[in-house]
C-alpha cells in the first residue's frame, strides 16, 4: 500500500513513497497546509475562504472545491470514480485531512521530542538530533505572513528551540560539552534573545577549558540583551558570570565519581593484563562476566555482548576442557523476558555448543551446577522454537536447581522455564506463578536483575487477565529497580505495557495509536531486533481489529517475522480474495512465544473474512485454552481484544461454542 506523507517544517510538501507530488499553485498548497494545521479536524469551507483571501472573489466557494478536487487527484490518483475519498474527506460543512499518525513531519517531530524526554540521558541527545533533522526551514515557510499559521508556527518554533537547548543541556551534563558548542553558536545567531542558550554556551566553553571564551560569550549576551531588548541579563546568567570569574568548582562537570571509576578501571585492566596470562581460562571467564554486565546496559552494550559471546564459547571449546566451557557458557545468565530470539542462528549455535559440552561433562554430582546452567541455557536459547528439547531442558534444569538449593541457579533455571511456557495458548497463569516465585526468590537473595525479570513477567501475566491494577504495581516496581540499578531497557517494556493498557481500556483510537508509536520510538537503538521487528505494525493491526475497524496493512512497513500474517490482509484490501485465500492456506503455525494468541486472532480474522471454515476451526481450537484472557496481552505489549469475542465470532460460523 502506498504511503502519502506531508511536510510543513519548511515549505509545504506532499509525497508518495518518497516521491514529491505536484500540488499545482500556491492556493492548493495553502488549502493543504490549512488542513494539516487542523490536525484531522474538519475545516469549514467558509473558514478556508476567509483564510485564503482577504477579499474573497465572487466564485470563491467553487474555487475551493476545485482546489480540493485537484488535491484529491494528486493524493489518491488510483481512487475509482465516485468512490469516497479516504485521505482528504468531505465531512459536514467542510473538509478534513486524515493522514496516518506518522505521516506529517511536524507530528513526528513532536512525538520524537516527547519520546526523548522518556529516554535515559545518554540516549536522548541522539533522539533529539534525529527529531531536529526533520526541519527544512521555518514551519509553513511560504505562509509565514498568514494570520492562520501564526499560532502554530510560534508553537512549533518554540518547541524546536527548546529541543535544541535541551539537547545542548544534556550534552553538557554528560560531560560532552565540545559537541554542544557548534549548535549553540548557530542557534544564537538566529535567536540572540535566548538567555538559556547563552548560559549553556558559556558553560560548555568553560567545561572545555575555554574560560576566556566563556566570559566573552557572557559579555556578548549582556550587550545584545541590553542593546536590542533594553534589559539586563537574568539571575542565572549573572550567577554564571560570577562563578566563571571565581573559577567556582561547582562549575566543573559533576562526574568526579565517574572519572575516579574510569581511573580505577584503567589501573585494574592494566594490572590484569600484566598478571593474567593471555589465552588463559581465567581470561575467558572474566570476558564472559564483562559481557554479562554489558548486556543489561541495553543498546550498543546488548548488541556487543550478543556479537562477542559466540567467540568466547568457541574459544572455550578449543581448549578441550568441558568444565571450563560449561562455566563460560553458563556464566551468561542474563535475564530474558521476550520469547523470540534476537539472533536465531547464533542461538542455534549456542544450543549446539551447550549440547556438546553437556555430553562431555563427567557424570558426577560435582558437575551438577554446570549441568544445570547448560540445561537452562538450552531452554533459554531454544525460545520460540517448537521442539520437545526446550521444555525438557527447562524441566531438568529446574529439578537440579531445586535439589541443590542454590538461589542464583534456581533463578537462572526459572528463566528457562518461563521461556518454555508458551507451548500452547492460555498459559499466563503458569507464567504468573513463575514471576511470583522469581520476585520472592530474588528479593530475598539480592538478585536484582532477576527481580526485575519477575516483575516484568508478572506485568505480562496480569495484563493477560486484564488485571491492570496488579500489572501497574509490578511495572512501577520494575521502573524503580531500573532507575536505582541502571537498567535502561526496563523502560522500553513498561512503556509498551502502558500503551497496551491504554488500548485495552478503550482510549480513543488516535490516542491509542500514538501510545504505540511512542513506545516504538524507545526501541530505536535498544539492541532488541527480536522484539522490535514487526511489533508496531502488528500492534496497530490488533488495535484496528479489536475495535471492529477494517484492517490497514502497509506492505512497506517492517513486518519482520509477522509478514506472512500481513500479506493476506493486504491482498484482501486490493480485492484479490483468491490470492488472500492462498496466502491464508500457507500460514505457518504461530511460534510458541508470547504473541501466538495475537497471530491466531489475525488468522481468525482472515478466516472469517474469507469464509474459510478449516482455518477458522484451527484458530478457534488453538485459542480455546486462552478463553477469558485478552488476546496477546500476555506479551505485555499489545492486544487483539478479548479471546472470547473471537471464539464467539468463530462459533457463530462453525455452529458450536
Amino acid at each position: 500500500m502506498e504511503t502519502v506523507t506531508f511536510g510543513v517544517l519548511g515549505p509545504v510538501t506532499a509525497g508518495r513513497d518518497g516521491v514529491p507530488l505536484a500540488l499545482k499553485g500556491p492556493r492548493h498548497r495553502a488549502v493543504l497546509a490549512r488542513l494539516v494545521l487542523a490536525r484531522r479536524r474538519v475545516v469549514p469551507v467558509s473558514r478556508l475562504v476567509a483564510d485564503l483571501w482577504e477579499v474573497p472573489p465572487p466564485r470563491a466557494l467553487g474555487a475551493v472545491r476545485t482546489f480540493v478536487g485537484d488535491l484529491r487527484r494528486a493524493l489518491e490518483p488510483d481512487r475509482p470514480p465516485r468512490a469516497p475519498a479516504r485521505l482528504l474527506v468531505t465531512e459536514g460543512p467542510g473538509y478534513a485531512l486524515r493522514p496516518a499518525a506518522d505521516a506529517v513531519d511536524a507530528w513526528r517531530f513532536e512525538e520524537a521530542v516527547e519520546a526523548a524526554g522518556r529516554l535515559p540521558a545518554a540516549q536522548a541527545p541522539g533522539r533529539l538530533a534525529v527529531a531536529l533533522g526533520q526541519w527544512r526551514g521555518p514551519a509553513y515557510a511560504e505562509f509565514a505572513e498568514e494570520e492562520w499559521t501564526r499560532g502554530e508556527r510560534a508553537r512549533l518554533t518554540e518547541l524546536r528551540l527548546r529541543a535544541v537547548e535541551r539537547r545542548a543541556e544534556l550534552l553538557v551534563e554528560l560531560d560532552r560539552p565540545a559537541e554542544a558548542v557548534p549548535d549553540l553558536d548557530a542557534h544564537l545567531i538566529e535567536h540572540p534573545w535566548r538567555e538559556e542558550a547563552w548560559r549553556l554556551l558559556a558553560l560548555a566553553l568553560y567545561r572545555t577549558g575555554r574560560q576566556a571564551d566563556a566570559l566573552a560569550v557572557l559579555r556578548r549576551a549582556r550587550a545584545r540583551l541590553a542593546g536590542e531588548l533594553g534589559i539586563d541579563p537574568g539571575p542565572r546568567l549573572r550567577r554564571l558570570e560570577a562563578a566563571v570569574l571565581a573559577q567556582d568548582p561547582a562549575l566543573d562537570p559533576p562526574a568526579e565519581p565517574a572519572q575516579a571509576a574510569a581511573r580505577l578501571w584503567t589501573a585494574a585492566t592494566e594490572a590484569y593484563d600484566r598478571t593474567v596470562a593471555a589465552g588463559s581460562g581465567a581470561r575467558l571467564e572474566t570476558a564472559v562476566g564483562l559481557l554479562r554486565h554489558l548486556a543489561v546496559t541495553g543498546g550498543g552494550g546488548l548488541e556487543a555482548a550478543r556479537q562477542h559471546r559466540p567467540a568466547a564459547v568457541a574459544a572455550a571449546e578449543e581448549t578441550g576442557d568441558p568444565e571450563l566451557t560449561a562455566r563460560v557458557i553458563g556464566a551468561y545468565d542474563v535475564p530474558a523476558n521476550w520469547t523470540r530470539s534476537d539472533d536465531p542462528e547464533a542461538a542455534r549455535r549456542l544450543v549446539e555448543a551447550a549440547e556438546r559440552t553437556l555430553a562431555a561433562l563427567p557424570g558426577t554430582p560435582a558437575a551438577d551446577p554446570a549441568r544445570c546452567r547448560l540445561l537452562a541455557t538450552i531452554a533459554l536459547e531454544s525460545r520460540g522454537v517448537r521442539t520437545p528439547r526446550g521444555p525438557e531442558a527447562a524441566r531438568r534444569a529446574e529439578e537440579i536447581a531445586r535439589r541443590l538449593d542454590d538461589p542464583a541457579l534456581l533463578a537462572f533455571a526459572l528463566n528457562g522455564t518461563y521461556m518454555q511456557s508458551c507451548t500452547t495458548a492460555g498459559m499466563s497463569g503458569r507464567r504468573d506463578a513463575i514471576g511470583a516465585e522469581l520476585v520472592a526468590l530474588a528479593s530475598r537473595h539480592g538478585l536484582v536483575t532477576h527481580e526485575v525479570l519477575g516483575r516484568l513477567v508478572r506485568v505480562q501475566a496480569r495484563a493477560a487477565v486484564a488485571d491492570f491494577t496488579g500489572a501497574d504495581e509490578h511495572a512501577a516496581a520494575a521502573d524503580r529497580l531500573a532507575v536505582r540499578h541502571e537498567r535502561p531497557l526496563v523502560a522500553v517494556f513498561t512503556a509498551w505495557y502502558r500503551a497496551l493498557r491504554r488500548a485495552a481500556r478503550g482510549a480513543p483510537y488516535e490516542e491509542a495509536e500514538a501510545g504505540y508509536r511512542a513506545a516504538a520510538d524507545l526501541l530505536e537503538g535498544a539492541g532488541m531486533p527480536g522484539l522490535e521487528r514487526g511489533l508496531l505494525p502488528l500492534a496497530l493491526l490488533g488495535l484496528r481489529l479489536s475495535r471492529g475497524l477494517p484492517p490497514r496493512v502497509d506492505r512497506h512497513a517492517d513486518w519482520g517475522p509477522y509478514r506472512p500474517w500481513a500479506e493476506p490482509f493486504a491482498l484482501l484490501a486490493e480485492g484479490d480474495r483468491a490470492g488472500a485465500g492462498e496466502a491464508l492456506g500457507r500460514l505457518p503455525v504461530p511460534p510458541p512465544d508470547l504473541l501466538q494468541e495475537a497471530l491466531w486472532c489475525a488468522e481468525a480474522a482472515l478466516a472469517l473474512a474469507l469464509e474459510d471454515r478449516a482455518a477458522l476451526r484451527r484458530a478457534h481450537d488453538a485459542l480455546l485454552p486462552a478463553s477469558g484472557e485478552l488476546a496477546g496481552a500476555g506479551s505485555g505489549v499489545l492486544t487483539f481484544g478479548p479471546v472470547d469475542a473471537w471464539l464467539t465470532a468463530a462459533g457463530r460460523v462453525l455452529g458450536g461454542p
